[in-house]
């Protein structure tokens, strides 16, 4: 990660840290509100309101797919939901604005 920053970046960074660290050892109950919104916003984000529980998943046995007959047991080709439509355009006649 420190490989790509360069050292205008590096100097920021430090900087940065410094000032965390003082304003911690100074005056500890100022760094208390941007901790306590960011951790509301963690929490909001990682659990959000009116979003539905999941639900109990159904348990099935573990044989039960081998048990029922495959309906397509003897097609090798997969369904395709699009396919190429052959048309009839000639290839001599080019348009005449181009």
């Amino acid at each position: 990660m420190f490989r790509k920053m360069n050292l205008l970046s590096v100097i920021i960074l430090a900087l940065v840290v410094i000032g965390i660290i003082t304003q911690t050892i100074s005056n500890p109950y100022q760094l208390l509100i941007p901790v306590a919104v960011f951790g509301v916003i963690y929490l909001l984000y990682k659990f959000p309101p009116g979003a539905a529980r999941p639900k109990a998943k159904p348990r099935y046995k573990a044989g039960a797919r081998k048990d029922q007959p495959s309906a397509n047991k003897g097609k090798t080709r997969k369904h395709m939901p699009f396919r190429v439509i052959e048309g009839g355009k000639d290839d001599d006649n080019l348009p005449k604005y181009h």
